[in-house]
């Protein structure tokens, strides 16, 4: 089950891969780098819970955290550069 979970992330991270690579904007492929980030933070967290490390969540969290505040400011910065070219 372990390896499974881990491999599923794994086949939907290089999907997302694949669309940062052909993403038709920059929004696609911000997006596709968020969810990418996602399925580490999901990859984190069942490492940690099947290894019985429970600092692993922590971390995980953590990661969502800069994730999160990452993507916001990236996709700030592209509206206000597309505001500035209206």
């Amino acid at each position: 089950m372990f390896e499974f979970s881990l491999s599923v992330c794994g086949i939907a991270s290089i999907i997302c891969l694949w669309r940062v690579a052909l993403g038709p904007t920059a929004f696609d492929r911000i997006l596709a780098v968020n969810a990418v980030g996602s399925l580490v933070i999901i990859a984190i967290t069942i490492h940690g819970y099947l290894m019985g490390r429970p600092e692993f969540i922590d971390i995980a969290i953590l990661y969502a955290l800069i994730n999160f505040i990452g993507t916001i400011a990236i996709l700030k910065l592209f509206s206000q550069k597309l505001n500035k070219k209206k």
